[in-house]
């Protein structure tokens, strides 16, 4: 059957460079349905409820804070050691288009434990609507994508195997969702040592969480342990810290008289 060729857009060539970097971490997947029930009150109750995308890089930040191995990075180069950070460092997925083409381009998030969740949903919602020239790391990712195949790979080879050029363009952990847009699990990979997904929150107050982890790093039951003090942070630091934000006004009881 007769074709036509099409170029590779760069943001379908950084999609391409991204998965070839993933092929050399080792990822496990450990999967989880958490009771946000809590959680979920507040955020119903909220005048402007956060995102959840912001909702978990807010609490996976906070229990990095407490636990060093979720900030830590496995580098091979000059030789295999672990780079623990002083803070995470979130990558978090964004649906954009660019010139008319659907793609998912990496904002990053520092210090998202020191943040107020509202100034992260901001930064999420800035991402995706803002043109993609104001958004600086959606600049950096397109101009590595557009150069020449050699100086891509150098680039890449250079993010992949030092130390602070792998917590700058990786992070410490991505969180990566479909949920806004349908249903289903998404089981996503990075370079990073860690991928957070999620579902949907159920009527019950129940969310499916998935976390693909770095077995070089770290072992299930660590992450069992983490997802489960990840549930108490949701429903605990997270959930406190929405229900102080302006609540939903209560509408006012009509008599029948009016």
């Amino acid at each position: 059957m007769r074709g036509c060729n099409k170029g590779i857009s760069a943001p379908r060539r950084m999609i391409a460079d991204l998965m070839r970097a993933s092929r050399s971490v080792p990822l496990i997947t450990f999967k989880r349905t958490l009771d946000v029930t809590t959680l979920a009150r507040a955020r119903a109750g909220c005048a402007t409820p956060p995102g959840f995308a912001a909702i978990f890089i807010k609490a996976f930040g906070l229990v990095a804070y407490e636990q060093p191995l979720l900030r830590t990075l496995y580098v091979g180069f000059p030789r295999p050691h672990l780079f623990e950070l002083p803070c995470s460092i979130a990558m978090v997925a964004v649906a954009r288009q660019v010139d008319g083409e659907d793609c998912v381009l990496m904002e990053k998030i520092c210090t998202a434990e020191q943040r107020p969740l509202a100034e992260i949903d901001a930064m999420i919602r800035h991402a995706s609507t803002a043109p993609i020239a104001e958004v600086t790391m959606f600049r950096k990712l397109l101009r590595i994508s557009q150069m020449p195949w050699p100086l891509r790979r150098l680039a890449w080879w250079a993010g992949l195997s030092l130390d602070r050029p792998r917590a700058n363009f990786f992070g410490s952990f991505a969180v990566s969702s479909v949920s806004a847009f349908s249903e289903g699990e998404l089981f996503p990979v990075s370079p990073g040592p860690y991928v957070l997904s999620y579902g949907r929150l159920d009527e019950d107050g129940r969310i499916e969480v998935v976390i693909r982890f770095d077995h070089r790093l770290i072992d299930a039951a660590p992450i069992a342990r983490a997802m489960r003090r990840l549930e108490q942070v949701l429903n605990g630091a997270v959930a406190a810290e929405i229900q102080a934000q302006p609540q939903r006004s209560a509408r006012p009881v009509r008599l029948v008289s009016d």
